[in-house]
């Protein structure tokens, strides 16, 4: 990427041809949406925004928020891209945790370890994501009825409607809030502890200790602080209900995600000297001492780049969920075209969405590896 102290070191006469580049592009771009247009209004077609402001009329199986079959474009669109996001950044965290304990068992001495990884590997890579969904997605729908639901503990259920977890009782936007904090706290922690164990622990302690408080502060007198699913009739009051879809949808790209990254992880183990490895145990340190001081601080400096591509990857992944019907925002784009007919502001607005969520997982990535570069180097 072209730097100010690049920009800086070239002639006006490259200037000048940057500049021209740029404008001719944009030209070329413009020329050819006035185009279409014209050729669109030829056909009697309509182009244009203004079908945001009109109702969709259908509805759809998942939303985080209120939602109703009269509500705009606008809004079914905004609802679709928080699906999406829900659904991908929690898959991003899973699946990242999960390959991290599968690509060191993979590098393990442990012959048992590495056969079960290895097979783990090789299984969950080599089938198509989208038949690992839809097999998911089969095999739920075919569990018990809400009465008859499999029960942990009494406080989670796992029925063919989803599955029925506790939560606090906080509104939408306090938790909007909460993990907006949260993300800052984890951003201002990597900065400032000065080492990643620190910096992980005043993460979870922090937001831990945050979403308590709020619901301390914010549940009124007499209110449970906690919200438990119960069985009333032929479904679940209470608690958090996770459909049938996203259980499927988040599952399946955590699983195959997972095996990906692991194998990311254990080329970054494999980079790692193995005198560094000797130093550590001669020092008395132990197999884990090892991993967490010598050998994870250096191999992450070569995981977090192909890293940052899994984790794009996953977010595009989320698409698949339009095999099982699940409401991300693929599906209600699918949806709204058929329904409204404007195809070419539907793809736009689709390629918008994921162009925007993924440069900013990219800028993560690249502050990641500004972080964790070695001082001096390459200067």
């Amino acid at each position: 990427m072209l730097s100010w102290r690049d920009f800086r070191r070239m002639t006006a006469r490259e200037v000048a041809v940057q500049i021209g580049l740029v404008l001719l592009v944009l030209v070329i771009v413009f020329s050819a949406i006035r185009s279409a247009q014209v050729n669109l209004a030829a056909l009697g077609i309509t182009s244009g925004f203004s079908f945001l402001d009109r109702s969709t009329g259908w509805s759809y199986s998942f939303s985080l928020l209120e939602r109703s079959i009269d509500d705009p474009y606008a809004r079914t669109l905004l609802i679709g891209f928080l699906n999406t996001i829900f659904v991908g950044l929690i898959s991003i965290v899973l699946a990242t945790v999960l390959g991290f304990v599968i690509g060191t068992m993979r590098d393990s001495h442990n012959l048992g370890l590495q056969v079960i990884s290895s097979v783990y590997v090789q299984v969950f890579r080599n089938i198509p994501l989208i038949l690992q969904v839809v097999f998911l997605y089969a095999l739920l729908i075919h569990f018990p009825g809400p009465r008859q639901a499999h029960s942990i503990a009494d406080a989670i259920f796992m029925s063919n409607r989803g599955i029925m977890v506790p939560v606090l009782e906080l509104p939408l936007d306090v938790v909007a809030g909460l993990v907006l904090g949260s993300v800052l706290l984890g951003i201002g922690a990597v900065r400032f502890a000065g080492s990643v164990r620190r910096a992980l622990a005043i993460w979870l302690a922090g937001t831990i200790a945050a979403f308590f408080a709020a619901a301390l502060l914010l549940t009124p007198d007499g209110q449970d602080l906690v919200s438990y699913p119960e069985l009333k009739g032929l479904r679940f009051e209470g608690g958090l209900t996770l459909s049938v879809e996203v259980v499927a949808m988040i599952v399946g790209i955590v699983l195959y995600g997972a095996a990906y990254i692991g194998e990311v992880v254990r080329g970054g183990l494999a980079e790692v000297p193995k005198g560094l490895r000797e130093a550590g145990e001669s020092l008395g340190l132990g197999s884990f001492a090892v991993w967490w001081t010598i050998r994870m601080p250096m191999a992450l400096r070569s995981i977090i780049p192909p890293l940052g591509n899994q984790w794009i990857f996953i977010m595009k992944a989320t698409t698949v969920g339009v095999a099982i019907g699940f409401s991300d925002l693929f599906y209600i784009v699918s949806t709204s075209i058929t329904q409204s007919g404007q195809t070419l502001e539907l793809i736009a607005i689709l390629m918008g969405a994921f162009l925007l969520v993924n440069f900013a997982l990219a800028q993560v990535v690249n502050w990641l590896n500004a972080r964790l570069a070695l001082k001096g180097y390459g200067a």
